[in-house]
């Protein structure tokens, strides 16, 4: 529970309302300057196994306090400092007096920020991509369900040749499935900065080892097999490329699209009363109406998304604008857009995962605006049903034209339902096709292959690229919001 001086100053919903605990500490200060410390260590012990004046004590005293940061006093360091890696050396030696000398030897502040920042970003994409592929394998689950249930399909948002509820699914399988190849392309493509020294040379590392290249790349690599990575960049400035930033937030903002997209159409789908998210037994929809059942949960992954795309702007000017090896007005803007743009991500995850275990389908409904809608689209197959009974095709197409204006003007003008049927049976001239009108606007004849497609995508594109994720998909979500 927070303290009530939490309660008078500004907190980001991002982490009070929403995020979930492995997102909030992975972006965390522990999480953040523990890992410094841990950099500070590999660089030590790398150092040490090649040569230079290290000892086994000065790297077990550092180990051995690895964990344990003064965080006040690092903020006192920080504030007669402005540095804020600086205050941490500072920290670190105060309780590591016999490493002092050697914690962050030959390295510059972007050794543990970058570094940090890298392996953020990959252990947060360790985060993202499971919750992903729980979302995909319960929307799969929800498609099979539903591949043969036909339901109007809808062009400019006006009703449309038939399709079924697991076929649209799979719509947004698809893009989701596109997702999830990019947030694992941008995972795997990370690598680490390395050890590369002020302006990206390894002047310093060269000096300490005295002009030996060899040593010097191997204590590049070295400290990227430490830190878990396969590869270093291996030219850098100051600072790792800030297009790395761009190609890990653009997947991201891709995400954001998909879900945004997504959850408007469950949105559309709820006014229709066809399909509803989850709806708590004691929820209230609205202060005033008590019989509503907003789509609470689809809006707010629609709110986050916005935001989440939004953020795609910050790393675009930030790497437009970085000077010759780097300049620091990067800082400020990736210390925001970086967390939040995988906390929003994971929120939106979170959150989507629980509307897509508790997806409502109300078949009736569905099947009373098939029926309201699927006469004019018969039309055709009326016709060409008369026309194998004998029938003239432009003779029909007269009689059927006529037929469905009237109908029409019963459903626009007056506020009926669609009689076209009944106006077809009454008609003497269809009279050698009736006996076949039930088969004829059987909806399961207008959903083409709409089952088949779905069966055919669950099986080759969507369960093959869950098979990584298998033992992960048990975790159930449940919003405390």
């Amino acid at each position: 529970m927070a303290g009530a001086d939490e309660f008078m100053k500004y907190r980001s919903p991002l982490v009070s309302r929403y995020a979930s605990k492995e997102m909030a500490y992975n972006f965390s200060d522990r999480k953040k300057f523990t890992t410094w410390r841990k950099l500070w260590i590999y660089l030590a012990k790398a150092e040490k196994g090649l040569g230079l004046p290290i000892t086994d004590e000065q790297i077990l005293e550092m180990e051995s306090h690895a964990e344990d940061i003064d965080f006040t006093m690092a903020a006192e360091e920080e504030r007669k400092l402005r540095h804020d890696v600086m205050a941490h050396v500072h920290t670190f030696a105060h309780c590591c007096p016999t490493a002092a000398p050697i914690i962050h030897l030959g390295a510059t502040s972007c050794y543990v920020g970058d570094n940090t920042d890298l392996i953020m970003l990959r252990d947060g994409f360790d985060i993202l991509l499971p919750k992903l592929a729980r979302v995909i394998d319960r929307l799969s689950n929800f498609a099979e369900k539903y591949s043969d249930l036909p339901t109007l399909g809808f062009t400019h948002y006006q009703p449309a040749q038939l399709t079924t509820v697991g076929k649209r699914a799979c719509l947004w399988l698809q893009d989701l499935a596109m997702d999830m190849r990019n947030l694992q392309r941008a995972r795997d493509d990370l690598r680490f900065r390395g050890v590369k020294g002020t302006t990206g040379t390894q002047a310093s590392f060269l000096q300490l080892f005295q002009g030996d290249h060899d040593k010097v790349e191997e204590l590049d690599r070295l400290v990227t097999e430490m830190a878990a990575f396969k590869k270093a960049y291996l030219v850098t400035g100051q600072t790792y490329s800030r297009k790395v930033d761009i190609d890990s937030l653009s997947s991201l903002a891709s995400l954001g699209a998909t879900v945004h997209k997504i959850c408007t159409d469950i949105r559309l789908l709820a006014n229709l009363k066809e399909i509803e998210e989850p709806f708590e037994k004691e929820q209230i929809g609205s202060s005033a109406m008590p019989y509503k059942r907003n789509p609470m949960r689809a809006e707010r992954c629609c709110s986050l998304a916005r935001h989440l795309v939004a953020l795609m702007a910050d790393p675009l000017q930030t790497a437009s604008v970085q000077w010759l090896e780097r300049t620091l007005d990067d800082s400020a803007n990736r210390r925001i857009s970086l967390p939040e743009s995988f906390l929003t991500a994971d929120i939106i995850l979170s959150t989507l995962q629980n509307i897509t275990e508790g997806l409502v389908v109300y078949p009736k409904v569905i099947e009373r605006h098939i029926r309201h809608e699927l006469p004019f689209m018969a039309t055709e197959n009326i016709i060409m049903a008369m026309v194998k009974a004998g029938g003239n095709r432009q003779d029909c197409h007269e009689k059927i034209r006529v037929l469905s204006q009237e109908a029409a003007a019963v459903v626009k003008q007056e506020g009926g339902d669609n009689d076209l049927l009944a106006r077809v049976q009454a008609d003497p001239y269809f009279a050698p096709i009736l006996g076949q009108l039930d088969a004829i606007l059987d909806p399961k004849t207008f959903i083409g292959r709409a089952p088949q497609q779905v069966a055919r995508f669950l099986s080759e594109e969507v369960r093959p690229l869950l098979e990584p994720y298998n033992s992960k998909m048990d975790v159930k979500i449940e919003l405390e919001l």
